[in-house]
């Protein structure tokens, strides 16, 4: 599996930066050629499944997800964890997402692990680079969107 890290410092309070990172179907937005939907509505809390749809033609993919852990930041200093597990058949594994208050704002810890069916492990590291740096890129826009 492609185990990768991305962290992010951003000015937003922690509950600001939760909100816009677990907001699910803004990430369709930020991903290249990806579209999510959500399974019922908002609230959105522990059991929450939601598809990324990825590609173009018949060369997209459903990346099912669910909500396993749901723990916001707290005022009196809490870390926030969302834990999400990957059910589909093209891509498995899990990704977490943390907050972290830090001074007047906020650092993002991201950390996914990702198996892509049929894919050589061989290849685990480019994986994880090239996801790094889209997810990367997506938390940056995320946090930094209004």
């Amino acid at each position: 599996m492609a185990l990768f890290r991305v962290e992010r410092a951003t000015p937003l309070a922690p509950d600001e930066a939760w909100r816009r990172l677990t907001d699910w179907q803004r990430h369709g937005q930020v991903v290249p050629l990806t579209r999510v939907t959500v399974a019922g509505g908002p609230p959105y809390g522990k059991g929450t499944v939601f598809t990324a749809r990825s590609g173009i033609g018949r060369l997209a993919f459903d990346d099912p997800m669910e909500v396993a852990v749901w723990r916001p930041p707290e005022a009196e200093g809490r870390a926030g964890l969302c834990r999400l597990v990957k059910r589909g058949s093209v891509v498995t594994g899990w990704a977490e997402i943390e907050v972290h208050g830090q001074g007047g704002g906020s650092r993002v810890i991201w950390r996914e692990e990702l198996r892509v069916h049929g894919l050589p492990r061989f290849l685990d590291p480019v994986l994880a680079r090239v996801a790094a740096w889209v997810f990367g890129r997506a938390a940056g826009a995320l946090l930094a969107s209004r």
